[in-house]
């Protein structure tokens, strides 16, 4: 075949180009954050790309401590909306650092402040022509006496469908997902999906540690199942370019 014909063959039996393909951006906490392989805390968004196509690249731009203020301020989703492209993703994941009243850099109110970010990072990166995402935290291991889990996010997940709604903008409803499964789980069975380590079980973490926050890859993959499980049940345009 000459080389013309080939070339014509081949993009005819591969329609989408690499460069066409979209990227899934990610904006959040360490929660969701890329970690050191090293160690065994694992961020969900290091189990997300497994879960999607072949070609489908993930941005991860979430960071350990960061709030929806200080994402801002430091100048982290200025950055990330500078690579955005159309047809890209972008979801948005904050609230845990966002609670910390006790720190001005941080800090945002749920009812104002937290809202008008949330409203900012959704509506630049339709500017850029991608798809926004907001998900609501993910929820920290703490459960009562009786078994029950607690909530700790207090008014951010319901502020994060209220700008859902209002920007009508596909929500990932992470805290109620999340808080069904470690329920499902239990109290100390669900210990085994965090940063619950005994001393001497990891070289680098010798005295062990308690931790009901972040996860290890167990809790990572478990939770990125659970966001996939909801942009399949809404058939969201992210679904077309997750794996079968």
């Amino acid at each position: 075949m000459k080389p013309l014909l080939l070339l014509l063959a081949l993009a005819a039996f591969f329609p989408a180009a690499a460069a066409e393909l979209p990227r899934v951006f990610l904006a959040g906490d360490s929660t969701m954050a890329d970690k050191p392989l090293d160690l065994p805390e694992r961020g969900w968004g290091m189990a997300l790309g497994p879960l999607l196509r072949d070609g489908v690249a993930v941005r991860n731009h979430a960071m350990n401590g960061r709030s929806t203020k200080s994402f801002i301020d430091e100048g982290r989703w200025a950055k990330l909306a500078a690579e955005l492209r159309p047809g890209d993703f972008v979801l948005l994941q904050f609230a845990h650092n966002d609670e910390k009243r006790e720190d001005p850099k941080r800090f945002t109110d749920p009812a104002t402040t937290f809202r008008d970010n949330l409203r900012r990072f959704v509506r630049e990166a339709r500017e850029r022509g991608a798809v926004p995402l907001l998900a609501t935290p993910v929820c920290r291991r703490k459960f009562d006496a009786a078994g029950k889990l607690l909530g700790t996010h207090g008014d951010y997940p319901a502020a994060v469908r209220a700008v859902a709604r209002e920007e009508q903008v596909p929500l990932l409803d992470l805290e109620r997902a999340t808080a069904a499964w470690l329920q499902r789980e239990g109290d100390v069975p669900s210990r085994r999906f965090f940063m619950w380590l005994a001393p001497g079980a990891h070289p680098r973490i010798p005295e062990g540690r308690r931790d009901d926050t972040h996860f290890v890859a167990a809790g990572a993959e478990a939770v990125a199942a659970l966001a996939v499980a909801a942009i399949r049940e809404q058939n969201l345009p992210l679904a077309a370019w997750l794996r079968p």
